[in-house]
């Protein structure tokens, strides 16, 4: 008799096993890996529970990225499968973009044997301590008997409201002893509804025909969220603006047009200037990136109130319906009209690279930009493309894009996923192509190859930082020797281009649109700064 029937017939099995079973019934259908020997007993359930989908990653930070893509998309956690202290570390970074974005991910991070732990081996670590940097919760299970429960729980906290890391240490010894059984699934926290108060304040606000803006975040920028305050925008006259990098925008032809919030803290405080009411929904107060001795950290401007409408954890639908509701809002949201770009010829830079994009771009994409420097023109370019989601680097931890792209592309496999990609970023989890050719992804990466850390380039100058010696120049020069981008894909197995005009970016990106499966364009854009 296999484990899966000893489980339906009740008997218990091992650790393993009951976890497997549990993540299944809990919903969760995705485990993106990279196991160790504490883990290899887990990897066995696999084998037992072929609807719960293996799928390897050859680092970490690939597997954690692409569990934050997958749970953008569907709203449900992917599990990441990681060994020991290294591996949890190792995938911290895009767990950290995966917090600040909300997603709801569950890690299964093996550790030591109970009693092997005292022995300090090599691989013993705090683990606890680094899961708990970017998890909303924790938990190590200590006995076969319970750990079916706390995967339950720990799936129910990671997808209630609204939506957090929750990390599972799961001791070998555990996976390999018997007693265990798989639990039913444990009902996530609903998000919560907002105060009449918080209702009446920001209605009152839009209401006294004083600048204001809404900032929206989370699922505000969404439908249906996303039209009802369009139209509570159109009727009062209020902005409508979103977090400079939102976890999931719907956007496009038809819809009401967002201008996200400006990286620079200059261009926010000069998008926020004169507003006198900003009404967050999702969303937190603006404030700068990084710290600068002559700009404020705080970005609202004096003056001006702050109206929480809503949180992530709140019903934010339900809250901007009732908002329309106060204001008697009958007023229909202005939505951005169908406009491509022409196409454009000659030098490729990136800004012609952006209107090849917003020209060919298909309907339903999605668009993972990690472009950074050479995406500043894609905003405008692609605005009245038709519908499609732009999914962002959240927490600012380079190196997300290629990985949230593979969780985006398993999560929807009738969508094409387009993800734009700087060099330098690219290098970080690179290995993720790996996965796109291993799963047969229908993704098109275009890296934007300027050969340099050009970020850094235009902080130094923000900062006053003198540029001119060689060892700024060494640390933020990616030539000596130049990254063959062609060679990297091809040698995991994807097929690659590369763009040196914008014909040649043009005629490779509508081939690569056109045909399924993973495609990678080096485009030879020149640095900014």
């Amino acid at each position: 008799m296999n484990p899966t029937e000893r489980v339906k017939g009740g008997v218990t099995v091992n650790g393993a096993h009951a976890v497997a079973r549990t993540l299944l019934d809990s919903g969760v259908e995705v485990c993106f890996a990279n196991p160790g020997t504490s883990e290899l007993h887990f990897v066995a359930a696999l084998d037992d529970e072929p609807a719960l989908r293996a799928v390897p990653c050859l680092f970490e930070g690939v597997a954690t990225g692409a569990a934050d893509g997958y749970g953008r998309m569907t709203g449900r956690p992917a599990a990441t499968l990681l060994h020991l202290g290294p591996g949890l570390g190792n995938g911290l970074a895009n767990l950290h973009n995966a917090r600040r974005a909300g997603t709801p991910v569950v890690n299964l991070v093996g550790d030591h044997a109970r009693f092997h732990k005292k022995y300090d081996a090599p691989l013993e670590s705090d683990v606890d301590a680094l899961a708990r940097t970017v998890s909303g919760w924790v938990r190590r299970c200590d006995d076969p008997a319970t750990v079916g429960g706390d995967v339950a729980e720990a799936v129910a906290a990671a997808t209630g409201a609204p939506g957090q890391v929750a990390t599972v240490l799961l001791p070998a010894d555990v996976s390999w002893s018997d007693g265990a059984r798989p639990a039913l699934p444990v009902p996530a926290r609903p998000p919560t509804a907002v105060s009449a108060r918080a209702v009446a304040a920001a209605a009152t606000a839009l209401r006294t025909g004083e600048p204001a803006a809404l900032l929206l975040g989370g699922a505000a920028t969404r439908e249906p969220a996303l039209s009802t305050a369009g139209r509570i925008a159109a009727a009062t006259g209020a902005r409508l603006l979103c977090e400079t990098f939102p976890a999931r925008l719907e956007r496009g032809a038809g819809l009401p047009s967002v201008e996200r919030l400006g990286y620079l803290a200059e261009g926010a405080l000069a998008q926020l200037d004169g507003v006198r009411h900003l009404v967050l929904v999702g969303a937190r107060a603006p404030v700068s990136f990084f710290g600068h001795l002559t700009l404020p950290s705080e970005l609202t401007p004096d003056g001006c109130r702050i109206h929480t409408l809503a949180t992530t954890a709140d019903d934010i639908p339900a809250a901007l319906d009732e908002v329309a509701d106060t204001l008697a809002v009958d007023t229909p949201a202005v939505l951005q009209a169908a406009a491509r770009p022409a196409l454009p010829t000659g030098e490729l830079t990136a800004e012609t690279a952006a209107a090849v994009v917003g020209a060919l771009l298909p309907e339903g994409a999605i668009v993972v930009d990690e472009a950074n420097t050479s995406g500043l023109w894609l905003p405008g370019a692609t605005a009245g493309a038709p519908r499609h989601d732009w999914l962002t680097l959240t927490g600012g931890a380079i190196g997300q894009g290629l990985p949230l792209a593979a969780g985006a592309a398993l999560a929807c496999p009738d969508r094409p996923v387009l993800c734009l990609e700087a060099d330098g970023s690219a290098m970080y989890t690179i290995s993720a192509l790996w996965t796109h050719a291993r799963e047969g992804l229908d993704i098109t990466t275009v890296i934007f190859a300027n050969r340099s850390y050009a970020i850094l380039n235009l902080e130094s100058q923000r900062l006053g930082v003198p540029a001119d010696g060689s060892a700024h120049h060494d640390l933020l020069d990616l030539t000596r020797p130049g990254l063959d981008f062609i060679a990297l894909a091809r040698g995991m197995g994807v097929p690659a281009s590369r763009a040196t005009t914008t014909e040649d970016f043009t005629d490779q990106l509508r081939r690569a649109f056109a045909e399924s499966g993973p495609h990678l364009i080096e485009a030879a854009v020149p640095p900014l700064f």
